[in-house]
């Protein structure tokens, strides 16, 4: 196998990110903007030892779960990379991908049933981080988006996945990055518009209840999904309240804090980025709550013993440092809800928690950003 060298392979399934997975002269090959089913020509881009790259040539048989992409910069956006999939394919596609890799990096094979949980497909982006575009409408800036092409950025009129305040202001071309930043971000959502370097702070609503947030701090990107996460949050906190107490660990802004407050009699809110824990103190009223501007690792360091009866965990990316799912794994509540953005890093987590006697009770998909590869899923731990 050469670089420039053209093939024809059949796509099997698709890799973590949503590229097509083929297999040519025994190896891997990845290719973007395929489908699993497709026949297509390729040719090789990058030859590595154990696996390579290609890029789409021609479809010459489409499989039947092909859609047409509804944004024209799709592509060259880094935004989306499954627009090219019906949206039911996408959520499968997503599904299988989240229980392979419990199995093959947790060695999770006997998974409770998955629950599934869909959201709208278009317009579900409430949160969006922008990059300014220099040369825009009569020379001024203008809004775009991270391009696939590193360190490039790709300027819109539209963007299909966004909340509908957010489309009309790249369609009418208001969105204007704000002097001396490279890079902002929106969030939208009913009469809410908060665009950082400008109005970045107010209240949204969720449910029955408004939260304070700002749109520099993290704060989740799609609320229909997040409102179904709180709902689970909330059942399973009913099922451990009482007289108890809960933590919030990576609390952000307290989100799920300000929804399962009045089940217990005590809540501790765990959050290093001091800006959230501020908008977490305006969130959760109420009843007793500490409020911990600590790291997790360094929190659970200081604390001899935990004494919780139900914990949340939503932590970034990378998951759980070694120390900290040691710790919870000897020493965790009886009840954890672990909601992760990263299969991988579950898997890994999952693994050493079930060594320490949990069981998993419970795992649900919930589907936060259609049309990318990446699965948000939250997964119930018992012991």
């Amino acid at each position: 196998m050469r670089t420039g060298e053209i093939f024809t392979a059949s796509v099997e399934r698709l890799a973590k990110g949503g590229a097509g997975i083929l297999h040519y002269q025994g190896k891997t090959v990845f290719m973007d903007k395929t489908a699993p089913g497709d026949t297509v020509v390729g040719r090789i881009q990058e030859n590595r030892a154990g696996w390579a790259r290609a890029e789409l040539v021609e479809i010459t048989a489409a499989a039947p779960v092909r859609a047409a992409p509804a944004c024209p910069a799709y592509g060259r956006c880094g935004g989306c990379s499954l627009q090219h999939l019906s949206y039911e394919a996408q959520a499968a596609e997503k599904s299988a991908a989240l229980q392979e890799t419990l199995a093959r990096i947790g060695g999770l094979t006997d998974l409770p049933e998955l629950g599934v949980h869909l959201s709208p497909a278009f317009e579900y982006r409430n949160r969006l981080q922008f990059h300014r575009i220099p040369g825009g409408p009569a020379g001024t800036p203008a809004a775009g988006l991270k391009a696939r092409a590193p360190g490039e950025a790709v300027p819109l009129e539209d963007c299909p996945v966004a909340d509908p305040a957010i489309r009309r202001a790249l369609q009418e071309k208001t969105l204007a990055p704000p002097p001396e930043k490279e890079r902002f971000t929106v969030y939208a959502r009913g009469g809410a518009f908060l665009c950082e370097g400008g109005v970045s702070r107010g209240k949204v609503r969720l449910l029955d209840r408004e939260l304070l947030i700002d749109a520099g701090v993290f704060f989740q990107s799609n609320a229909v999904m997040l409102e179904k996460v709180i709902l689970r949050l909330r059942e399973l906190g009913e099922t451990a309240g009482g007289s108890g107490s809960f933590a919030d660990v990576y609390c952000g802004v307290g989100t799920f804090a300000a929804f399962l407050r009045d089940l217990f009699s005590q809540a501790d809110l765990v959050e290093q980025d001091k800006a959230a824990l501020g908008l977490a103190n305006e969130n959760v009223p109420g009843r007793p709550v500490r409020r911990i501007a600590l790291p997790a690792e360094a929190w659970l360091r200081n604390t001899p013993r935990l004494s919780y009866d139900f914990m949340v965990l939503d932590p970034p990316r990378r998951g759980l440092s070694p120390y900290t799912r040691r710790r919870l794994s000897q020493d965790g509540p009886p009840l954890m809800a672990y909601l992760s953005c990263d299969p991988a890093a579950l898997a890994r987590d999952a693994r050493e928690i079930l060594r320490g006697g949990y069981t998993l009770a419970a795992l649900d998909f919930y589907d936060f950003y259609p049309q990318t590869g990446h699965i948000e899923s939250l997964a119930v731990f018992q012991r």
